[in-house]
């Protein structure tokens, strides 16, 4: 299986995504939106962007290594954040780099909504990933 991440020079500079991800064989694995909320249902970190934020990735990597993968192998990401403001970029950037290599991020989408499904959910994240 290969993957390949792409950053034509033709399109603008990223910060920690890629415009392109390709991959051939193996198998993909689609995760559903994750949102702060914990094994027993709680939401965590009400209220606070940065802590959801930490548990939202968190339930990504379960949800990922239950199905064999990590977050090398997430080829996209689509992150959906409730009033999202220019101000909240770096939480959220210093939060996934923890997770997401500066090498070969996923090619990714982050989305300002209204709301979410979940009163206090102030972000939901889903990716897809290839092994």
């Amino acid at each position: 299986m290969t993957i390949e991440f792409i950053n034509p020079p033709e399109l603008c500079p990223t910060f920690g995504w890629s415009h392109v991800a390709t991959s051939v064989g193996g198998k993909t694995i689609h995760v559903s939106g994750q949102t702060a909320v914990d094994a027993q249902g709680q939401i965590v970190g009400k209220g606070d962007l940065k802590r959801q934020t930490e548990q939202v990735y968190e339930n990504l990597r379960i949800a990922l290594e239950s199905a064999g993968a990590t977050f090398r192998d997430v080829v996209k990401m689509n992150i959906y954040v409730v009033g999202l403001k220019p101000e909240m970029a770096p939480i959220l950037r210093e939060v996934r780099s923890r997770y997401v290599t500066k090498e070969a991020p996923p090619a990714s989408t982050l989305v300002g909504v209204t709301a979410l499904v979940g009163a206090d959910w102030l972000i939901e994240i889903e990716v897809v990933a290839v092994l």
